[in-house]
C-alpha cells in the first residue's frame, strides 16, 4: 500500500459561520488539485470551532472555588481551569502541570481539549460539540459538489499516559469506520486473529499531524489517498465512538 498525503495550502484564519467545505473545495481548486474517490480528508478541531464560534473568551469567566483550589495544584490559570471543568464530566487527575478530565463528549485527555494555539489573545477553542456531526456535514457538502465517495476526519493532539509528548488523534469521524476489527483475518503464518483491533481512524490522524504540524504551518485541512482499507471500512453512518473505552473497562480509573 502507497499512501500520499498533501496539505491544502491557503486556507484562511476562520470566522463564525464560514463555511469549511467550501474553503476546502477553493483551496483545492488553487492549487489544482481535487478529490478522488475514497480520499480521506482529515480536519484540524479549531478549524471546526471557530467556523461552529465554539470560542470561549478567557476574560468573561468567574473561576469557582474549585477552579481555583485546582489552579493552584495545576500551576494553571483559574479562569482556564474553570473553562477546563466547564468542558468536563468529570475530573480524573490533577498534577503539577496538567488537568486530566473526562470531556462531555466522553474523550479522556488533557484539559478537556481546550486549545489556546492557533487562535487570538485572550481566546481558547473547546472540543467541537459533535464533531460526529461537524465530519457528516463536511462530507456530504463534499461528496455533492464532487461526485466522489469520500471519507471526512475531525482531528485533534493529545498526550499519552505512559509516553512523552502528542500526537494526532481522531475526535470525529464521518463515512469510515473509526475502529477496524480483525478478528478472523490470518497472520503470516495463517492463524486467526482473535483480539486484534486497529484504531485505524487515529492512526490517519496522527500520519496527518505529521503534516498539519503544531506551530505556524498553517495547513489545518490534509487529504490522504491510497487507503487500502477503505472499501472494507467504508460506513456512511459511522461515528467516533467506538473508539472510547468504557469507564467500567478502564483500570486505571477503577
Amino acid at each position: 500500500m502507497n499512501l500520499e498525503l498533501f496539505g491544502l495550502e491557503g486556507i484562511p484564519i476562520v470566522n463564525k459561520g464560514e463555511n469549511i467545505a467550501e474553503l476546502i473545495l477553493k483551496a483545492l481548486k488553487n492549487q489544482g488539485k481535487t478529490l478522488e474517490d475514497k480520499d480521506i480528508v482529515l480536519v484540524a478541531e479549531t478549524l471546526v470551532s471557530k467556523a461552529e464560534g465554539n470560542v470561549i473568551k478567557l476574560g468573561d469567566i468567574l473561576p469557582s472555588e474549585d477552579a481555583i483550589l485546582i489552579a493552584k495544584k495545576s500551576k494553571k490559570d483559574s479562569k482556564l481551569v474553570e473553562a477546563i471543568i466547564q468542558e468536563a464530566r468529570e475530573v480524573v487527575a490533577v498534577g503539577p502541570d496538567f488537568v486530566i478530565t473526562e470531556t462531555n463528549q466522553g474523550f479522556v485527555c488533557a484539559n478537556s481539549g481546550i486549545d489556546e494555539s492557533n487562535v487570538g489573545d485572550g481566546l481558547a477553542t473547546p472540543m467541537p460539540e459533535d464533531a460526529d456531526l461537524s465530519a457528516k456535514k463536511i462530507r456530504e457538502e463534499l461528496e455533492k459538489a464532487t461526485g466522489k465517495k469520500l471519507a471526512v476526519i475531525i482531528t485533534d493532539t493529545q498526550g499519552r499516559a505512559f509516553r512523552v509528548g502528542a500526537v494526532g488523534v481522531a475526535i470525529g469521524c464521518s463515512g469510515i469506520d473509526p475502529l477496524w476489527k480483525r478478528q478472523g483475518d490470518e497472520d503470516l503464518y495463517g492463524r486467526k486473529l482473535h483480539s486484534s483491533e486497529v484504531a485505524t481512524a487515529d492512526e490517519l490522524a496522527a500520519a496527518a499531524s505529521l503534516v498539519q504540524g503544531q506551530a505556524d504551518e498553517g495547513l489545518p485541512v490534509v487529504v490522504i489517498r491510497g487507503f487500502s482499507a477503505f472499501d472494507t471500512l467504508r460506513n456512511t453512518e459511522s461515528d467516533i465512538h467506538p473508539l472510547l473505552r468504557p469507564k467500567e473497562f478502564d483500570v486505571f480509573r477503577n
